[in-house]
């Protein structure tokens, strides 16, 4: 085995093609993934067509590149110093790479490393095109070289289709533990019947939140987020709504407000409902934005001082919270079994990234490229 089919963008104009390429090698710490489905995000359209405007900054591949963020698959080979992962292990592999050695690292605050990258994505700095040297290969192949801090050991029950979603899953779940969520807290979930935001809810339904609140502008999509767990989830349609989202909020919570916030709004939302959101959180409690609310949002800093609110950033979630999320699925807890999965062989990869910008079910599909297939 020396070659290997992979789906790679050669300019931003044309398609993805199907090529022949060489099998990664490994270096003594990396593992060789059999890649059994890698997520299709809703996001990387819009990397691929974008292509030529983002690429000076420095932090995408270079052409010809084989994209793919959420892989899942068996341990085909490993090097000689991987320890505690074998050949046939299921595994998740987690795409942030970084380099291990700077401050940030030695810190554990992997994300704030110079050159961290999403691995088959993007970058965060020009130096991140130095790791993508490293790791060249995204999920769209058949195989993925990873190295072995990355590697999730998947159980049984958690299906490859069901592991693409951890990249969602995790960034959610992360900003969840940022926030500090407790049994019996109230979550908003400010977007929840998107991809983002369905995870959160799922999250937070198996972290022992008492009531999730979530918000979105199409009805029946609420209603089916709803319809997981009647008595622990409330809906919001501003469309149809009465009152206003802190109104709501506090006649849901005896006056009090909720304890946090999880904006998952999608790319370029206005700052409206993202204020909206934290008008409905109560003194003490948190907001962490993984969502993309285009422009500035004005916030009235004297008054989130006196009512000792927070508000912090979330980009994505660390090897060791995925190995929560998979225990928490191992028992039972979080419950994927909600997820649609839409499985399309590499050959058509490009079908399945314009279905995803098409998709009508919101965060129930979960569309998957299954490169053995």
């Amino acid at each position: 085995m020396t070659t290997m089919r992979a789906a790679r963008l050669h300019d931003s104009h044309s398609p993805l093609r199907i090529d022949d390429v060489e099998v990664p090698s490994l270096r003594p710490t990396d593992v060789l993934v059999r890649v059994e489905a890698c997520g299709i995000v809703p996001n990387l359209a819009n990397i691929l067509t974008a292509f030529d405007e983002v690429a000076p900054n420095g932090s995408l591949p270079p052409l010809p590149a084989v994209f793919g963020l959420d892989a899942a698959g068996v341990i085909e080979a490993k090097g000689d110093q991987v320890r505690g992962m074998n050949v046939g292990d299921r595994v998740y592999v987690n795409p942030a790479r970084y380099c291990g050695a700077c401050r940030a690292c030695r810190a554990g605050r992997t994300a704030h490393c110079e050159y961290y990258l999403f691995n088959g994505y993007f970058g965060f700095t020009p130096k991140s095109r130095e790791m993508v040297s490293d790791y060249p290969h995204g999920g769209l192949c058949e195989y993925l070289a990873a190295p072995q801090y990355s590697l999730v050991a998947l159980p049984d029950s958690v299906s490859f289709e069901e592991a693409c979603r951890f990249g969602y899953l995790g960034t959610g779940f992360r900003a969840l533990k940022k926030a500090g969520v407790k049994p019996g807290d109230v979550v908003l979930v400010n977007g929840v019947s998107g991809t983002l935001g369905l995870g959160v809810a799922l999250l937070t339904l198996a972290m022992g939140a008492g009531l999730i609140i979530g918000t979105g502008r199409d009805a029946a999509k609420l209603e089916r987020v709803k319809e997981i767990a009647p008595d622990r989830i409330a809906v919001y349609t501003k469309a149809e709504a009465t009152q206003s989202l802190a109104d709501y909020a506090a006649e849901l919570t005896d006056g009090v407000g909720v304890d946090t916030v999880v904006d998952c709004l999608a790319n370029g939302s206005p700052a409206e409902p993202f204020l909206e959101a934290l008008a409905a959180l109560g003194r003490g409690g948190s907001l962490v934005n993984i969502g993309a609310v285009g422009g500035a949002v004005p916030i009235t800093m004297h008054e989130l001082m006196e009512r000792e609110q927070h508000i912090y950033g979330s980009i994505w979630f660390t090897t060791e919270q995925a190995e929560e999320m998979a225990a928490l699925a191992a028992t039972g807890l979080l419950n994927l079994s909600h997820l649609e999965h839409r499985v399309f062989p590499l050959e058509k990869v490009n079908e399945a990234i314009q279905t995803v910008v098409k998709k009508g079910n919101g965060g129930f599909d979960n569309f998957v490229v299954n490169p053995q297939l």
